[in-house]
């Protein structure tokens, strides 16, 4: 079996993400290999999309979303907002379709709903959508309109990412273009050019998932696939079924602290031949290095520094990578950067990292 160093698959993470090389040629070409950007803050996905750029453009997110309608917005990985290739929306949607979590008695309660009522909107909304994108109270008239249920207004009103994460999960529904400041939504069908008939099966988009994220993720575990994925809740027959299929592309290696992950054989050479990384890097927020590896990783984030980077309510915050590892935080304070640093790291390197990350601030 294979042994690598952490230093040299962190290393391979770096350079496979596009932060340390020359930089990607586009956004697209970021979110494509970092199998999709969280934008549940748009600024940290506009900085994460600028740090892996060749050539940062701030209005090139804005073009790709609304323009050339090839990048997509919509809730997709943990049922977060992310900004995904249009072309690969559909992939990701049947995988994660396999668990439809919406049809839990218990998730159904935590959330005031009825099974008949979160039928109805999933049945609804794609009526109520039809060609043209909504407003959130447009489309909360419309479903109430195609229903003739009033109490699903009140409903709607009160739960709006919780009742529509079940549409986007479908392929049934993703963001339109903001209207005078305000969110619109839309169906993927109306929106994505090429937009298929129907989802591809479960088993070839579980397994092109599944690849991509070892191609930038890992190695990996299925569980660590799983958590970045679903949350860790994925049905395991589901989970073991695209694993298997993708068994004749994987080897096994084992990492310095015997642990023992999945490999993509075609990286194999790369991986041994990557030497460990010296660099300095500012991430921003939510950043994907560090959001499709589990938050227990040590080898990435020094256990004293866990409650600094994953924090309550789900935030992630900035961070500050040193040898591929988290040596601290940071934030952006009225156009200027604040460090809070727990490990030593090199000046002048790190002024560099600064300096670039200032100079794509807003």
């Amino acid at each position: 079996m294979m042994k690598l160093t952490w230093p040299q698959i962190l290393a391979w993470r770096l350079r496979r993400q596009f932060v340390s090389g020359g930089g990607a040629p586009d956004a697209v070409t970021v979110a494509r290999r970092l199998c999709g950007v969280q934008t549940q803050v748009a600024s940290s996905a506009q900085l994460a999309v600028a740090v892996r750029s060749a050539e940062p453009d701030p209005g090139e997110l804005g073009r790709a979303l609304w323009t050339d309608r090839t990048l997509v917005k919509t809730w997709i990985m943990r049922g977060t907002l992310h900004l995904v290739p249009a072309d690969e929306l559909a992939g990701y949607c049947a995988a994660l379709s396999t668990l439809r979590f919406w049809e839990k008695g218990s998730w159904q309660r935590g959330h005031g709903v009825t099974a008949a009522e979160i039928a109805a909107v999933v049945e609804a909304v794609p009526q109520a959508l039809g060609e043209r994108p909504l407003t959130r109270e447009e489309l909360v008239d419309a479903v109430v309109e195609v229903t003739g249920d009033a109490h699903l207004k009140e409903a709607l009103a009160s739960g709006w990412g919780v009742l529509l994460k079940p549409l986007s999960r479908l392929g049934e529904l993703c963001y339109g273009p903001p209207r005078e400041g305000r969110v619109t939504f839309t169906a993927p069908h109306a929106w994505i050019p090429g937009w298929p008939a129907e989802l591809p099966p479960h088993e070839e988009a579980g397994v092109r998932v599944a690849r991509a994220f070892l191609g930038a993720h890992g190695p990996a575990t299925p569980e660590m696939f799983d958590t970045w994925l679903f949350g860790g809740v994925a049905r395991k027959a589901v989970l073991k079924g695209w694993f298997r299929d993708l068994a004749p592309e994987l080897t096994e290696v084992e990492t310095d602290d015997g642990l023992t992950l999945l490999a993509l054989t075609e990286h194999l050479d790369d991986l041994a031949a990557t030497r460990p990384s010296a660099e300095v890097h500012l991430l921003p927020g939510f950043d994907q290095y560090i959001l499709a590896a589990p938050r227990t990783l040590a080898p990435l984030i020094p256990p004293p520094l866990k409650p600094k980077v994953s924090r309550q309510a789900g935030w992630i915050s900035p961070v500050v990578v040193h040898e591929g590892r988290v040596a601290g935080v940071w934030e952006a304070r009225n156009g200027d950067i604040s460090l809070d640093l727990a490990a030593p790291v090199p000046q002048g390197p790190l002024d560099e990292a600064v300096a670039r990350v200032r100079s794509l601030l807003p």
